[in-house]
């Protein structure tokens, strides 16, 4: 079977020939730059929407931008592809400088929110047009169309129109006429967005699954948290024209960088508090809102210093009911129990101040609770988050 997309290279160093038959150690080489876009800048009339954007995509990497509307996040991706040109700044792709290059120029292949198929064509020559225009060889076609029909599930719909597809199926004719292309890169744009629900989960597990398979370097831009949180190797977080923060999806939901990320990536969203830093018996605190509990001194190191103003964060998952001896830092006072099966969330007010907290809790916890309950909660240190309130940035180091 012929190879759907360019494969991930990578190279370890290969030393001249000793008399000594022991291997020398090889180092890995790092993937190069398959992407890159260099200081971008785009405005639309008066509104800047890129104000100096850094992007950079391994070979082979999957990368997800993300962020509310109006971020620039398709904006970007639109520039990549060549829809749209950038008032200021470079984009390379494969080391070659594609800024001022038309689209069909620069071996992009995009599968939209819209499918774009071609309603009079059958699935196979939805699949094979874009080879056919380019003079592909019938054979070389036949191998590409029958590899990404396989991979996707589709070669029992060849024959069909899209009228007879269902959303998923469209979808996947989508991509599949991307797959056969072998482009340098792919762009994908809010492409699950017209999916319901239950579609958009196993689509979704689809695209990283055939990822994980082909090792093909993709753009992917999409609102969804839960996109963005399963797919991606690098999360790129756009807010106001800026990258907001960059790096591995698990690292940035643990280790928000800002206020906005903290409370933007997560569902339920993070509680925010004002407070401030106390110290007792040689122990820090971060107290405020109805909540006293304490904080990883490693982490913060320095930054702790008895007295100063910050804003404390706190996600639901990690704000739990005070049992087996752990500290109670705040008690919440029950206004709505949301049953979810294996877990709850426990809606209402920190009894002492009155701002509105989320606590989960787990199934057997939940079902004595019940509205006007007054429980004891209890977080671990090393998942308090504290930042700046002036700058909105964490104070850890």
């Amino acid at each position: 079977m012929s190879e759907a997309l360019p494969q991930q290279t990578r190279r370890g160093s290969t030393p001249d020939a000793k008399a000594s038959d022991t291997p020398l150690p090889t180092a890995e080489a790092p993937a190069r730059v398959r992407c890159a876009a260099r200081g971008i800048k785009k405005t639309f009339g008066t509104t800047p929407i890129l104000r100096g954007v850094d992007l950079e995509i391994p070979e082979g990497s999957f990368a997800v931008l993300v962020g509310p509307s109006g971020c620039g996040k398709s904006t970007l991706l639109r520039l990549v592809a060549g829809l749209e040109e950038a008032d200021e700044g470079t984009i390379t792709l494969a080391d070659r400088d594609v800024t001022r290059l038309a689209p069909r120029d620069r071996d992009v292949a995009m599968v939209f929110q819209s499918y774009a198929l071609y309603p009079h064509l059958s699935v196979r020559d939805n699949l094979k047009f874009g080879l056919e225009l380019r003079g592909t060889p019938r054979a070389e076609i036949d191998a590409r169309l029958q590899d990404a029909s396989a991979m996707l599930g589709l070669e029992k719909l060849l024959d069909r129109l899209p009228k007879q597809l269902s959303g998923g199926q469209r979808q996947r004719v989508a991509m599949g006429r991307a797959i056969v292309r072998r482009p340098t890169i792919f762009l994908f744009d809010e492409p699950l967005s017209n999916l319901d629900a239950a579609l958009r989960a196993e689509v979704r597990v689809e695209i990283r699954r055939l990822h994980d398979r082909l090792k093909a370097t993709t753009l992917y831009v999409t609102h969804d948290q839960v996109e963005a949180m399963t797919l991606a190797d690098t999360l790129w977080v756009l807010n106001g024209g800026l990258v907001e923060q960059k790096g591995p999806p698990l690292e940035i939901y643990e280790r928000p960088r800002t206020k906005f990320v903290a409370t933007f990536l997560g569902s339920p969203k993070m509680t925010m508090l004002d407070g401030a830093i106390v110290k007792e018996a040689g122990s820090f605190y971060a107290e405020g809102g109805g909540v006293r509990a304490a904080v990883d001194d490693e982490r913060f190191g320095a930054a702790l210093e008895e007295g100063r103003s910050v804003t404390i964060g706190i996600r639901p998952h990690d704000l739990g009911l005070a049992k087996n001896g752990a500290p109670t830092v705040a008690e919440l006072k029950v206004e709505i129990v949301e049953a979810l099966g294996s877990e709850a969330f426990a809606h209402g007010w920190l009894r002492a101040s009155g701002p509105s907290v989320v606590a989960r809790l787990d199934a057997d916890d939940a079902r004595g609770v019940r509205p006007g309950s007054v429980i004891p909660l209890a977080i671990p240190a090393s998942r308090v988050h504290l930042f700046d309130p002036a700058t909105g940035v964490t104070i850890a180091r």
